[in-house]
């Protein structure tokens, strides 16, 4: 029974306005002429109608009406319309915001949205409250008259303090959706808070814990204020006045002379920080130094002395060997010859060292010892004794002849000594001569040697036990051959004289003559026998 459909919107104050018609019997669709809905409706066969590219003004009461041949029939609908803001965000931040003032932080806007929404603060997530003059904050509304659409601006004034420093700040736009209430929110803004200086510090930069005589020192001054100051006043040991400088003083290869309290204040003098250097130093003194000359024999006292800053330790080298005491000479000896390093160390002052030589030299004459052996063999070692610096240049002549013997052996130059050494088998007794001659003085000494084959030995120091044993044995042998040789000669001549005196006189002369004869035999066989 439907004839035809229409639909039409209604709103207050203002008659109904027909926009479409649909006719069962004809099948056509009219569209009403109204302007703000040209080409924007699209009416089915089942009366659906359909509205493209919603605006805010289609918010109205829309009517469906159906018509029939005995009666008519509407049923109304409202339609709400809703429009998501743009995300919010600050506009007109603050370069820097300042303690103790109140200043325009920002500006929060959210674009056109329908309908309105409201705009919430936030500090590190904290909903901002307003609080009189420390936070205040002022809301507006624009309605876009073409669109309908609202922009909504909070602005938002705020007093920092210094726990403000690289705080986030943001907003958020609260709005009704087709779901009900939502929210966007803004990207957050650090904003710089300045603050005056509370406190001044100021530090020695060193890459060491301690400085030493000739280091560099680097001394910088900071106040904790935001921005911190760029100017300071350095106030050094032996200045009067203190040195404007910017954050940093630098001083190059300090003395011992610049320990001492330094400070660093605020070009207004209003407060100031202080620190203590020490310029740590090490003195070392060496006397005698460098190279000394001296004779064997005489003294030298040593002196190694320490001036330094703090406990030192101090120990002696000698030819790249420590020494485990220090040295001092009562009489000096050739070993005690040598390169002599006094070197010294301050203790936790890295680098800070300090080291004199003394090169010692044990000048002595030649001192010449002849000593003589005979071996089994019949050869015989005669050894001279040197002893003596520079060295002594060695030389071996014979008595009489005065011919120079050049095949000798000599044993290492050590400490001043060294023997040279000659071996020969005499045919005859000779007297052989050592000189001994360097820079000093030149030193003769001779000796005597028997061509006879008995064993000598006028080195006890150069024999073993078993060697000295053997001639000791060899020598009581000897004397006992002699003594035995004496007494018997002895018992024989008592005997002789005590037959001799019941002789007759006669034949006692003849006797006395021919025991003459044997006594002298005998006497010459012992007298040989005792030279042996």
């Amino acid at each position: 029974n439907l004839i035809f459909g229409k639909w039409k919107y209604e709103m207050a104050d203002t008659s109904p306005v027909f926009i479409a018609f649909r006719s069962t019997t004809k099948k056509t669709v009219q569209y009403d002429d109204v302007l703000e809905y040209k080409d924007r409706l699209s009416l089915s066969e089942n009366y659906t109608l359909s509205i493209k590219n919603a605006r805010i003004s289609d918010e109205k009461r829309f009517v469906c009406m159906l018509v029939t041949v005995d009666n008519v029939y509407e049923e109304p609908t409202v339609v709400k319309v809703f429009k998501q803001p743009s995300q919010p965000e600050i506009i007109h931040p603050a370069n820097f915001l300042e303690t103790e003032k109140l200043k325009m932080l920002g500006e929060c806007i959210a674009r056109e949205s329908y309908p309105d929404g409201n705009i919430t603060w936030y500090k590190n997530g904290n909903i901002l409250q307003p609080v009189e003059g420390v936070v205040v904050m002022s809301l507006q509304k624009v309605v876009d008259q073409s669109t309908g659409l609202f922009t909504t601006t909070s602005s938002l004034q705020y007093m920092p303090t210094k726990k403000d420093a690289n705080a986030q700040f943001a907003c958020s736009v609260t709005y009704y959706g087709p779901s009900g209430q939502e929210k966007i929110s803004s990207e957050p803004v650090v904003f710089d808070v300045h603050y005056p200086t509370e406190k001044v510090t100021i530090k020695v930069l060193s890459q060491r814990n301690t400085i030493k005589e000739g280091d560099n020192i680097t001394l910088k001054c900071s106040g904790n204020g935001n921005p911190p100051p760029q100017e300071f006043l350095f106030y050094i040991p032996g200045e009067p006045e203190g040195i404007r400088s910017s954050d940093t003083y630098v001083m190059t290869d300090v003395r011992r002379n610049a320990t001492g309290e330094y400070k660093c204040s605020l070009i207004d003098r209003s407060m100031e920080d202080s620190t203590t250097i020490t310029v740590h130093y090490l003195d070392l003194s060496l006397t005698p130094s460098g190279e000394v000359i001296k004779q064997i024999g005489e003294a030298l006292p040593i002196s190694c002395t320490i001036s330094s800053s703090r406990n030192a330790t101090m120990f002696w080298i000698k030819d790249n060997t420590r020494m485990q005491t220090s040295p001092s000479f009562s009489s000096l000896e050739y070993k005690d010859a040598g390169n002599y390093i006094c070197e010294t160390t301050l203790q936790e002052v890295e680098g800070l060292k300090k080291r004199q030589t003394l090169t010692l030299i044990v000048e002595g004459k030649p001192q010449i010892r002849m000593s003589k052996k005979t071996q089994s063999n019949k050869s015989k070692t005669i050894i001279c004794h040197v002893e003596g610096f520079p060295k002594p240049a060695v030389q071996w002549t014979t008595t009489g002849s005065g011919s120079i013997i050049n095949k000798t052996e000599e044993t290492n130059y050590v400490n001043g000594k060294f023997s040279s050494k000659i071996v020969i088998s005499p045919e005859e007794n000779v007297t052989l001569t050592c000189i001994a001659e360097n820079q000093l003085e030149r030193t003769v000494t001779s000796i005597n040697v028997s061509a006879i084959s008995i064993p000598e030995y006028d080195e006890p120091d150069e024999r073993n036990g078993d060697n000295r044993e053997k001639v000791n044995d060899q020598a009581k042998l000897i004397v006992g051959i002699v003594v035995g040789l004496l007494l018997a000669a002895l018992v024989a001549g008592i005997i002789y004289w005590v037959y001799m005196k019941k002789s007759k006189t006669a034949s006692k002369h003849v006797d006395k003559d021919l025991g003459n004869i044997e006594e002298n035999k005998k006497l010459e066989e012992n007298n040989h026998k005792s030279e042996a």
